[in-house]
């Protein structure tokens, strides 16, 4: 059987309906490859997986799901990888349920090297896309690859910083391989997929359904050595992929932030319930081995600014909170017209985001990783 005859036979497998990646699974350590099961008699493949799904095997005819599988694995960069490939990564089968198939496109070599996963809140704040960039970008250029879920957000923010270093970054999504989601990060997509590796587990055409991102997010934290939150609220589906990490071994890691804000309160919940705070990348160095170069530290406020420039004093007044230009003019003692040119300059100089609501935060500036 050559390689495109045993790929179809691993797609028949997988495009059954009604036979999920358990019952796959099981069939799979019985008679062995996809072309013994089929091989296999109505009895006895019913006396493991019961008479429905041995119908389902046999009677299901999905040569039109396969033919379009197989002509999109045809593609250049396209690739369907079956759980018995030296390139499938190693990681996901120390799982409990890896996919027996995964579709990709771009880098195969990415699979198989030391990965960290970086979550987050789909509304974050000015400050949580620039951690997410950064410390995205010194993991890259250090050599891990970045794994995320192309949402919008602190997925993007990850994906953009490691583009920006490596280029090294793999985005798991809850759609079919042909299909990318959110649309607004389609030109992404399209970066990371020449660039690292767009991955899925689901079949071509499957839409965005809600129950496809908590499965997703088990490979994203599988994929990797650990999982670093950046924000997230109480409710947030970042926190999912953390306790997955967990269940699957892996490290979790959280970046705190202010007390006041919602999008820091599951990174807190999670660093009190035993993950590692992170303030630098060697934070996570010190946790899944070796040196990483390049981390980047909160700076003080005397680093951007002199601090008796009206600019240093409103740093300092403002703290990391969003402040109201009211509460601003109490705290600063600045007139309000020098306080508005203050702001102004700040924001110019990317060390201030104005946010909804005329309020203001103060981000902290990128370092750099040489």
């Amino acid at each position: 059987m050559d390689a495109a005859e045993a790929l179809a036979s691993w797609l028949r497998l997988t495009l059954i309906p009604g036979i999920g990646g358990k019952t796959q699974r099981k069939l799979l350590t019985t008679f062995g490859l996809p072309e013994a099961i089929f091989a296999a008699g109505r009895c006895a493949l019913g006396a493991v997986v019961g008479d429905k799904a041995a119908r389902l095997l046999l009677d299901t005819d999905n040569r039109a799901a396969v033919d379009q599988a197989l002509a999109w694995s045809e593609r250049p960069d396209h690739h369907v990888l079956n759980l018995a490939d030296v390139e499938y990564p190693q990681a996901l089968l120390q799982i409990p349920d890896p996919p027996a198939l995964l579709y990709i496109r771009g880098r195969l070599g990415l699979l198989n090297r030391p990965a960290l996963a970086m979550v987050g809140s789909r509304n974050p704040t000015p400050q949580g896309i620039r951690n997410a960039e950064h410390f995205a970008a010194a993991f890259a250029e250090a050599g891990l690859t970045i794994a995320s879920g192309l949402a919008l957000g602190i997925d993007a923010a990850a994906h953009r910083g490691a583009l920006a270093r490596s280029g090294n970054t793999v985005a798991f999504i809850g759609t079919g391989i042909d299909r990318l989601y959110p649309a607004s990060n389609q030109q992404l997509a399209l970066e990371i997929a020449a660039r690292g590796a767009v991955v899925s587990e689901f079949p071509m055409g499957t839409p965005p359904t809600a129950a496809n991102f908590p499965r997703r997010n088990r490979l994203i934290s599988g994929f990797s050595r650990g999982t670093l939150v950046v924000e997230a609220t109480i409710d947030s589906g970042s926190l999912i992929t953390a306790r997955l990490a967990a269940e699957q071994g892996r490290e979790v890691f959280a970046i705190p932030g202010s007390i006041h804000s919602p999008q820091s309160r599951g990174c807190h919940k999670l660093i009190r319930e035993g993950a590692k705070l992170v303030e630098t990348v060697q934070d996570v160095a010190d946790e899944i081995g070796g040196h990483l170069a390049g981390a980047p530290t909160p700076s003080g406020p005397c680093d951007t600014a002199d601090s008796s420039s009206a600019a240093g004093e409103l740093l300092l007044a403002m703290g990391f909170d969003p402040c109201s230009l009211d509460q601003l003019v109490s705290r600063s003692g600045l007139t309000a017209d020098t306080l508005s040119v203050t702001l102004l300059h700040l924001e110019l100089d990317g060390l201030v985001a104005a946010l909804p609501g005329g309020r203001y935060q103060r981000i902290t500036p990128p370092e750099s990783h040489s």
